[in-house]
This record gives structure tokens, sequence and C-alpha cells, in this order.
């Protein structure tokens, strides 16, 4: 969805506040697309600052179908997003702002959808998990340790030691 802030780059009467629910599906995240299932309406709020500027607020939220990094159980996880930002008119942009404004502005239409669709992105949890004391799965068998425990040898042994396992090692073949 486009808005049209060129009324708003001019004058305070030509603030904008609108409801709008973003139209993509899934959120293409490190080469996985991550459907989404809840995604409310959000309020955009675009008001005038002074001339070819104005600020963009809106936020919200949308609910993802993810997994968890431990045990790899769906997981419904909530990624919060908040937008407080300045836009800037086709010739008023700063130098430092141009890269930013041109992602989410097209002329003088503010692209909506892009802009909920980055702080999405940015806001993405680092670590998903299923709940706080997730065990994981076991490394040699691959079972869910939250069901319970497996009987597999899970011993790592020190790789600084393996120089002196191979000395014993080879003294037991003379």
């Amino acid at each position: 969805m486009f808005i049209d802030l060129s009324g708003t780059f001019q004058s305070e009467s030509g603030n904008i506040h609108r409801q709008y629910t973003p139209q993509f599906t899934e959120v293409r995240y490190r080469g996985q697309d991550v459907p989404v299932l809840e995604k409310p309406p959000v309020t955009a709020d675009c008001t005038y600052e002074q001339d070819g500027r104005a600020r963009v607020r809106l936020s919200g939220y949308m609910v993802l179908d993810m997994f968890c990094d431990r045990c790899l159980k769906p997981v419904a996880e909530r990624v919060d997003f908040e937008v407080d930002r300045p836009v800037y008119a086709p010739g008023c942009v700063p130098e430092d702002e141009t890269e930013d404004n041109a992602e989410v502005m097209d002329g003088y239409q503010l692209n909506v959808e892009r802009l909920i669709f980055n702080e999405v992105l940015i806001n993405w949890p680092v670590k998903v998990l299923c709940k706080a004391d997730c065990k994981g799965l076991c490394r040699v068998c691959g079972r869910d340790l939250n069901l319970g425990d497996c009987d597999c040898d899970d011993f790592v042994p020190d790789p600084r030691m393996a120089v002196i396992k191979d000395i014993i090692n080879a003294d037991k073949e003379v």
C-alpha cells in the first residue's frame, strides 16, 4: 500500500491518520519463507514537520510461524515493531538519508508495506525457543530431550587432549 504524502510535505493540514493491514503472507529471512499467522491492522500517522519533511509513526506486531532453535518444534512467535522516522520529499533529502529514504519512498508515495517489512526484519528475535528451559535434541540419535532422556553416550572428549591420547595408543601397540 502506498500513501500519498504530497500534501503532508507542504502543510499541517495535510496530516494523515490511516489504518493499514499488511498484505504479505510470509517473510523471507535467511533463505526461508516464514509464514505470517496473524497481522492485525497498523495505524499510520504521517505529520508535517517542515517543508519537504514529514514524520511517519506506526507501531504494531505480527505473529510468525517459526521453529524452536533447540528442538525444532513449531512456535508462534510475536514480533513487535515501532517506526518513528522522518521521510523526505523528492529534492529535499539530506545526503546521509538518501538510501534509507529511497527504500520506503517512491516520489511522494510512502510504501507502508516495505516500511513494515523492514521493521519486522530489524526486530527479528535472536533466538526462538518453545519454552525457556527447552533441552533441545540429542546430538547422537536426534530424540527430543524435552520428552525424556535417551541412553546415548554424549561424552565429547577435549580435543586438546587428543595428542596425549595418540601417544598412549601408540605405546599400547608396541
